[in-house]
Formats: structure tokens, sequence, C-alpha cells
């Protein structure tokens, strides 16, 4: 089956629409993300923007913390800012390359469901 023809339904949970949605800042800023499949499978998926990359590192400099920025452990998924659109777009372009768990980190996929 061609996945470019082939349109997946899912639903999307966004923490930044649940939780203080007007205290976040699109563009600088991290958070964490549910998509459901209409087969069944579910994903949480932690998402940063590009510019939270930087902030993060700048902090540990600070901090001491991953040797003082040397180095950072990655997030599932780098955005250009924390949108419901932004995020259903990329959502959506990942679906049509493979199945998330295959183009976004395996430990994403939430096995407790299974069939």
């Amino acid at each position: 089956m061609n996945k470019q023809l082939t349109k997946i339904n899912f639903q999307l949970w966004l923490e930044f629409e649940e939780v203080d949605p007007n205290d976040w800042d699109i563009e600088n800023e991290f958070c964490n993300i549910r998509v459901d499949l209409e087969d069944g499978r579910h994903y949480g998926i932690n998402v940063w923007t590009y510019k939270f990359f930087q902030t993060a590192i700048d902090e540990d400099k600070k901090t001491g913390q991953n040797l003082s920025g040397l180095y950072q452990k990655p997030p599932d998924l780098f955005v250009k800012e924390l949108t419901r659109d932004c995020i259903q777009q990329t959502i959506e372009d990942l679906l049509k390359i493979d199945d998330l768990e295959k183009v976004l980190n395996p430990s994403i996929y939430d096995k407790r469901n299974q069939k």
C-alpha cells in the first residue's frame, strides 16, 4: 500500500492545550503529545522546539548538567513551534513516510494496548 496516497486518521492530545494553555512560549518550549491511531496503536512523544534545544544547552552550561552542555539527551521530535497546526501537519507527514515507531524512536510506541 502506498502511504503517500493513504490518509491515516488519528487523534492528537497536546499537553500545552491542557496544562496552562495561555502560558506557553510556542517557539521556545517542550511538551508531551499523544497520538492515537484508528487501528488501536498509541504513541507518547516528547517534543521540543528548535529554540528550546539551545535553551536546554544554555541551562546545562549554568547548572553543570550533561557535562555543562557538552551533550543533550534528545527528545523524540523537534518542531518549529508548539501549535496544534504545526504538530498536526508534522504527524500527518511522518505517517505518510511510515509507522511512527519506524521514523522516530521505537520507544514512543505504547505496547501496553497491543492486540
